[in-house]
């Protein structure tokens, strides 16, 4: 009986002491809020990037993501990225060797994920929850520059996409970089979703653009803040 099954889940855990975990579970997620506002707050103006943790330091991506934040530092940027290896690495790399601001936020997890060794001493922050990190990324960018990628910057350039189709933060620019690796996928967005089944707006695909430059993301990005204010996004 479903009545059973439930009492076996909680046999060995008395239902209030979970209820009390969930209450402390608040308090942490919280705390992670509270620090990462605080050490943002002071950093500036930056450009978060992402990609993939798996990408070796020969890969083109690689250079052209450590180009991208030393290009993105000359302006005036700080470089946010999730702080493991591969992309980040590489952007991470590309801010500290320009001079820059090189913000790492890391994630804990049980691979892939020790924090690169070019981040701030005083810009890495750690994270146990994926949702406050993400909030993190969006609230203080002034721009994404996405590089190839798995699942997680499937997911990081989705939810800022998301939230600025429907104007929960405030619109900048996001920038794909690899026209062989994501005009597939964008290729399909708009025959499939918006031609076919108008599941967007026309001008949703007015939300990203897609290079093979670095030259021409930096330009990109300045151009839409000689339109627009710097400031935090929410």
């Amino acid at each position: 009986m479903k009545e059973d099954k439930i009492r076996e889940a909680f046999e060995d855990k008395r239902w209030s002491d979970i209820k009390a975990e969930s209450s402390w579970q608040i308090f942490k997620i919280m705390s992670e809020f509270v620090d990462g506002f605080d050490k943002l707050n002071k950093i500036g103006p930056c450009v978060s990037i992402f990609g993939s943790a798996r990408t070796p330091a020969d890969n083109k991506y690689y250079i052209l993501a450590t180009e991208i934040a030393g290009k993105l530092t000359h302006e005036g940027y700080g470089v946010i990225t999730g702080g493991g290896p591969g992309i980040m690495e590489a952007a991470n790399k590309g801010a500290k060797q320009a001079g820059g601001k090189s913000v790492g936020l890391n994630i804990d997890l049980p691979f892939e994920q020790d924090p690169n060794p070019y981040i701030d001493s005083d810009k890495l922050i750690n994270f146990n929850y994926f949702f406050v990190r993400k909030v993190m990324f969006i609230k203080y960018a002034q721009g994404f520059v996405v590089l190839p990628g798995g699942l997680g910057t499937l997911d990081e350039l989705f939810e800022a996409l998301t939230l600025i189709q429907t104007e929960k933060i405030g619109k900048f620019p996001i920038v794909l970089i690899g026209v062989a690796y994501w005009q597939g996928l964008f290729d399909w967005i708009k025959t499939t979703m918006l031609d076919e089944h108008k599941n967007i707006s026309p001008e949703d695909m007015d939300l990203i653009m897609i290079t093979d430059s670095a030259d021409k993301a930096v330009e990109h990005i300045n151009k839409f803040y000689s339109r627009y204010l710097l400031s935090p996004n929410f």
